[in-house]
């Protein structure tokens, strides 16, 4: 019998209010997809046509306006504020396209920033950080400041605080949007690798079709719906 999908969304609507009177602004509509254990997925789509508000919904960084959200088989509309806050931090990971690191952190501190919601960073949190830092070739940084990185650096900096706390699900918005073409070619290829290595769902908004490309699967929005 096979695992039941790690993520699914059902009907899925999300609607704003107008700038103008008169009927609000439709950016989903009836939405429905699943989401395996482990898969990577690629969001695509033009500019406007609901990505970045989709990956919002299933951060649980936004609600739906109608339909439901579930994950690992919890109905995330029925979480108060305070479980979706630690539901985010300890089962999802977050990836911008600006990195958002603490200009005044070294790259150690700014990887550790998600596991002081428990309290401290533990012995095993600071060696899965040196292992993961390891990996992605920062292991010379770990006291640098993000100044004194390239973007590149920056971003893998990044990819290993959104995986610190062992999510199981890793959501990225435009990850390499701000990187040039070869370093972005390297942290698509990385993503691809750890979303296999860490056995982390990965989900990423894109622009860019080489990207879209390294993940095993593309979901196409347009009009606010799945083509």
């Amino acid at each position: 019998m096979p695992d039941a999908p790690l993520l699914q969304l059902k009907n899925i609507s999300r609607e704003f209010p107008s700038a103008e009177a008169g009927a609000p602004l439709q950016v989903l509509r009836s939405l429905s997809m699943d989401v395996a254990r482990g898969e990577s997925i690629a969001i695509v789509g033009p500019s406007g046509c609901g990505k970045s508000t989709l990956l919002n919904l299933i951060g649980t960084l936004d609600q739906p306006t109608k339909g439901t959200i579930a994950f690992d088989g919890r109905n995330l509309g029925e979480l108060d504020a305070d479980e979706l806050a630690i539901l985010r931090n300890r089962e999802m990971g977050f990836i911008f396209q600006s990195h958002h690191l603490l200009p005044q952190c070294t790259v150690m501190e700014n990887v550790l920033v998600p596991t002081l919601a428990h309290g401290r960073a533990t012995e095993d949190d600071e060696e899965r950080a040196h292992r993961l830092l390891d990996r992605v070739g920062l292991a010379e940084r770990l006291a640098h400041r993000p100044g004194q990185l390239s973007g590149g650096e920056r971003q893998r900096v990044a990819v290993v605080r959104a995986l610190i706390n062992e999510p199981q699900l890793l959501l990225a918005d435009e990850p390499t949007g701000a990187l040039d073409q070869a370093t972005a070619d390297q942290l698509g290829q990385l993503l691809v690798e750890l979303n296999a290595e860490e056995n982390v769902t990965l989900i990423t908004v894109t622009h860019s079709e080489k990207l879209a490309t390294q993940m095993a699967r593309t979901v196409e929005l347009n009009d606010g719906q799945i083509d």
